[in-house]
């Protein structure tokens, strides 16, 4: 694997880890697409670093459980504010 893929897997688990960033949001950060982070951070950080790969994805499986509640209230936002 190439140095500087390798410094983006790092760089980027970090920040899922510091900040609970979603795939989306990373992505948008790191100005790379949704499926350049998901191959990094499930099959790229597992053979770099398993043990960090483990948190990242605990982190992940937390937000995609909780994506529901975010749509939810997203929708209901849009909604509060459509009649003003």
């Amino acid at each position: 694997m190439k140095d500087y893929i390798e410094e983006r897997v790092l760089e980027l688990a970090a920040y899922i880890l510091e900040t609970n960033a979603t795939v989306r949001s990373a992505a948008t950060k790191f100005r790379i697409s949704k499926s350049t982070v998901h191959k990094d951070i499930t099959e790229r950080l597992a053979e770099i670093n398993p043990a960090m790969a483990q948190e990242v994805k605990s982190v992940l499986e937390n937000n995609k459980a909780e994506r529901h509640i975010r749509g939810g209230m997203a929708t209901k936002e849009k909604y509060l504010h459509q009649g003003k």
